[in-house]
């Protein structure tokens, strides 16, 4: 008897990572072995040298093939043993682990767009439908497009044992938003990385592609992005450790070292318009969406909880902006005392 295992992987490509994957058939009871690829057709290797090495490092159950099949989250090495370049999850690892103490937890939260042909899912042949607003948390045909496939994402998170905590329908017709976590970094970043690609792969079954791009329609739209809920162990108890977060994240050349990290066209999402902040300014606010950093109102009331970074785009690399974050409060913390 054998069961089937999909190696899942993020390529080369720049300035956008893809997600690849391949199946490979294994006896039952078998481990994960390790396994290779041809890196010059992912960006990742040069032909006259092109083998890389898969190394799994977290498998689900397969919510489509079902039975005893997993979904194999990969990370990248060169065949000498070192991570290659593309591998950001072994950065991560690295940082995580000096502030394990710290308890960090992380709920991301994944805005897409649904495409059909060259068009948002929703939008006429010609012209645009009416403006956004009534889309969002929306219900009805005229105002939701994709809810299939929204479902049965949905159901094949859960199949798979992924953290998801939630699905709503966004601003933009087409639009919607899936959130992971409270996780780990690691975690979450694994979970998040496996829910992306089951929703291309669930998306594939109807005819439709969901994009992660950040302004999926020119003009007066919102765009898609990754807002990214923070919080570490001194933070879900002290209020102060939330104020020296919020902080940390905007001194120095922290908030343009981040934002050059948050994503592929970044730019052209945090406008100042349409619930953002400008991407070369940094403010931090109670209750504030149109700031980079919001503190939720109950936050406030409470005096501890977590704070939402709002900048990073949907196209984010979750194992980058899960260091980011980690490092710069990590350690602005420890040097507080605030842990």
């Amino acid at each position: 008897m054998t069961y089937k295992a999909e190696y899942i992987w993020i390529d080369g490509t720049t300035p956008t990572a893809k997600l690849r994957s391949k199946t490979r058939i294994l006896a039952d009871g078998a481990e994960l072995p390790i396994w290779g690829f041809d890196g010059s057709s992912t960006n990742q290797a040069e032909g006259h040298a092109s083998d890389r090495v898969l190394k799994p490092v977290a498998s689900f159950p397969d919510p489509i093939r079902g039975g005893d099949d997993v979904l194999v989250m990969c990370e990248v090495f060169n065949i000498d043993g070192t991570p290659h370049e593309s591998n950001t999850r072994a950065a991560l690892r690295e940082v995580a682990e000096k502030f394990a103490d710290q308890e960090s937890l992380f709920g991301i939260e994944q805005e897409y767009t649904f495409f059909q042909g060259s068009r948002p899912l929703g939008f006429p042949e010609n012209g645009f439908p009416a403006p956004q607003g009534g889309y969002y948390c929306g219900v009805g045909a005229d105002e939701i497009f994709g809810r299939p496939v929204v479902e049965k994402h949905l159901e094949n998170c859960l199949a798979a044992g992924i953290g998801i905590s939630g699905i709503n329908a966004e601003v933009m017709p087409g639009q919607w938003e899936f959130q992971v976590g409270p996780l780990s970094p690691l975690e979450v970043s694994d979970h998040l990385w496996v829910a992306r690609w089951l929703l291309y792969r669930t998306a594939e079954d109807f005819g439709i592609s969901a994009t992660l791009d950040p302004k999926p329609a020119k003009g007066d739209w919102n765009g898609a992005g990754a807002h990214t809920n923070f919080s570490t162990k001194a933070m879900r108890e002290n209020y102060a450790a939330i104020i020296e977060a919020a902080e940390a994240l905007g001194r120095d050349d922290k908030p343009l070292e981040h934002i050059k990290h948050y994503g592929a066209g970044v730019e052209a999402r945090l406008t100042g318009a349409h619930e953002t902040a400008p991407w070369n300014e940094y403010s931090y606010g109670v209750s504030n969406r149109g700031a980079s950093v919001r503190i939720p109102w109950q936050v406030e009331v409470d005096q501890k909880g977590y704070i939402e970074d709002r900048r990073p785009n949907a196209n984010v690399d979750p194992y980058v902006v899960t260091r980011l974050i980690v490092d710069t409060c990590g350690a602005a913390l420890e040097k507080a005392g605030l842990v």
